[in-house]
């Protein structure tokens, strides 16, 4: 799909191989600024290894990722600065309590002190963890862990969000309240979320960027891809042939 705008994310044919093995080969889309874009697929499909490119955490075989028009390889320290990231595990030292591990994180993104002091309110009321910020977090129950990784990726203000799996693990309620936080940040900020739920689709993206045995096989509309058929079936379809060959081996 050719991108109206600016554009927050770009990868141009990423390829990750290990050995003889390619997680991903040929991987190209891009994010437009100001979308919720769904990256979808089943799992082992290439998800996390993309998102681990475009967020730098891990480097391509070929090809180039961009965000918010830099190179993540090349100017790796412009692209994190707007960039928030959310692994699906979360980036938390489980013996710190939410508040340390925030402080932490924004003393290591160079924050100075009175802006880190406003942004951890703001990231504290956002994300509702007064009641948490002394307990430790290994202590914390999924939901409010999700919260905290929610958090330290917001601290600096990114204008590009990516998470991976953000509703992973957790219960109905906490699903609603992530999906009603997820839409909230969505005013204001470009998401790229990675999920193999079709619900998440449905309450929340703009666009859909699927992926299957490392390949791009749709990208367009949640209303395109649903077609006559609607998403579970075109999720099958889509995805059919890999899992028939899996069902063969």
């Amino acid at each position: 799909m050719d991108p109206i705008g600016p554009v927050a994310i770009e990868a141009i044919a990423l390829t990750k191989l290990y050995g003889n093995f390619a997680a991903i080969r040929d991987v190209s889309f891009v994010v437009p600024a100001g979308q919720v874009v769904a990256f979808l697929g089943p799992n082992g499909a290439g998800k996390s290894t993309t998102l681990k490119i475009l967020t730098g955490y891990l480097s391509p075989t070929s090809g180039t990722a961009r965000v918010a028009g830099f190179d993540v390889a090349a100017e790796r320290i412009q692209a994190a600065r707007r960039l928030g990231y959310l692994p699906e595990n979360g980036p938390l030292y489980p013996e710190m309590t939410p508040l340390e591990l925030l402080r932490f994180f924004g003393q290591a993104r160079g924050l100075a002190d009175n802006l880190l002091s406003s942004r951890l309110d703001a990231v504290v009321a956002q994300c509702r963890l007064e009641e948490v910020l002394e307990k430790s977090i290994h202590k914390l129950s999924k939901g409010y862990r999700q919260r905290v990784g929610m958090a330290q990726a917001l601290l600096h203000e990114p204008e590009i969000l990516i998470m991976d799996e953000p509703t992973s693990g957790l219960d109905p309620n906490q699903i609603r309240e992530s999906r009603a936080l997820i839409r909230q940040l969505a005013e204001t900020k470009t998401v790229l979320l990675s999920t193999h739920i079709l619900q998440e689709v449905e309450a929340m993206a703009d666009r859909v960027v699927m992926i299957s045995e490392g390949h791009i096989v749709f990208d367009g509309s949640p209303a395109e891809m649903a077609g006559v058929d609607g998403l579970e079936k075109s999720f099958y379809r889509l995805t059919g042939g890999a899992a028939a060959r899996e069902a063969a081996q």
